[in-house]
């Protein structure tokens, strides 16, 4: 999607960038899992986006696992596109986004409301510490070093 512009960068952050990071992305997988969307139809209408910037995001969700294709009619030849589980597993960090645009970009009401389909109540995304629960100050995180970073890269730190 982005290409290998963050080759250099050791981080998980970095590495979702290169899959989900294009301007359309993630608002092709809010329409997915929040709007039903599952046809190229759908998202064009919805998204508005241009027909060769759909295609390559689309093609690159299905090459990076994130959605499958499902062919739902064979005269003529159509496909849908369908949420995994990776891509499923984008919804907190959506909900995360929202709830940050909903508080720094925007000086209304929030647009859109998430709330649990069984009870009806609100949906929020929180930073917890697996000791002592919800993180309210962002001062408390601190990133550490882990397995997956490369012992050079820890000793050029130190």
């Amino acid at each position: 999607m982005l290409g290998k512009t963050y080759d250099s960068q050791v981080c998980s952050i970095a590495r979702a960038l290169e899959v989900i990071g294009e301007r359309w992305s993630l608002l092709i997988v809010r329409d997915a899992l929040f709007g039903g969307a599952t046809r190229y139809s759908d998202f064009q209408r919805s998204l508005g986006v241009a027909t060769n910037i759909l295609t390559a995001r689309l093609d690159g969700f299905v090459e990076a696992g994130i959605m499958r294709r499902h062919r739902y009619s064979e005269q003529p030849e159509l496909y849908e596109y369908l949420l995994t589980d990776k891509g499923r597993a984008l919804a907190p960090a959506l909900v995360a986004l929202t709830e940050w645009g909903d508080e720094w970009a925007t000086d209304s009401e929030p647009p859109i409301l998430y709330t649990h389909s069984v009870c009806g109540a609100g949906i929020t995304q929180h930073t917890v510490c697996e000791h002592c629960g919800r993180v309210e100050d962002p001062a408390e995180i601190q990133a550490t070093f882990g397995p997956g970073m490369p012992p050079e890269r820890i000793a050029r730190k130190a």
